[in-house]
């Protein structure tokens, strides 16, 4: 049996995102969705496996919440939240500042 590669690409996105079964951990949320989307790519380039959701739809969960909040598994939240802390204390990508580059 021969597997596609549009196969492969979805077994490997489905590996990607944590079974709902297992115990998540939320490690970050936000107001801001284009700011969990940067989150969410972090946490990604870094192997970790995470879902965005709204946190709208977790309010039973999570009371007091709105926006986006990022979970993950119980074993790599230490790991997210230690990246997620990085991200913020470098604040703004010095890269992003191309007018004082020209």
């Amino acid at each position: 049996m021969e597997i596609t590669m549009a196969e492969q690409s979805n077994a490997t996105a489905a590996e990607r995102r944590p079974d709902p079964n297992e115990k998540l951990v939320k490690v970050f949320d936000s107001e801001q969705e284009p700011e969990a989307m940067v989150v969410k790519g972090l946490l990604d380039s870094a192997g970790i496996d995470n879902d965005l959701q709204s946190a709208s739809f977790l309010q039973d969960a999570f009371p007091g919440l709105g926006g986006m909040i990022i979970l993950v598994r119980e074993e790599d939240a230490e790991k997210a939240r230690s990246l997620i802390e990085e991200y913020r204390q470098s604040g703004p990508d010095e890269g992003d500042d191309d007018e004082t580059k020209a």
